[in-house]
């Protein structure tokens, strides 16, 4: 079976920086891509960043520019270099991967939590 493990979560201060990862073991015979969505207490799950097979990325709106991320495919590990960080970037980030049109839905990992405050 397939597992996503994260870990680089953690408390800040707003400016700081935290780096995530996110590894992906078991058997895996595709990838289309990986990234993060995260998810605060009464607002909508976000998709935060995302790479794909061919190396393009994907960013939401309100981390772009602060937030990058970037991969190891021999691995099938991604990290998300987190800059900048506000206390609007608080939640808990999800890693996940899509294996593409012939599964169902997406991998997850088991969720880091990015606390932002003063």
């Amino acid at each position: 079976q397939v597992q996503l493990v994260e870990s680089g979560g953690g408390a800040v201060q707003p400016g700081g920086s935290l780096r995530l990862s996110c590894a992906a073991s078991g058997s895996i015979l595709t990838m289309h891509a990986m990234g993060w969505y995260r998810r605060t207490p009464g607002k909508q799950r976000e998709l935060v960043a995302a790479i794909t097979s061919n190396g393009s990325t994907n960013y939401a709106d309100s981390v772009r520019g602060r937030f990058t991320i970037s991969r190891e495919n021999a691995k099938y590990t991604v990290y998300l270099q987190m800059n900048n960080l506000n206390v609007d970037d608080t939640a808990v980030y999800y890693c996940y991967a899509d294996r593409g049109p012939w599964y169902s839905g997406l991998l997850w990992g088991q969720g880091t939590q990015v606390t932002v405050s003063s």
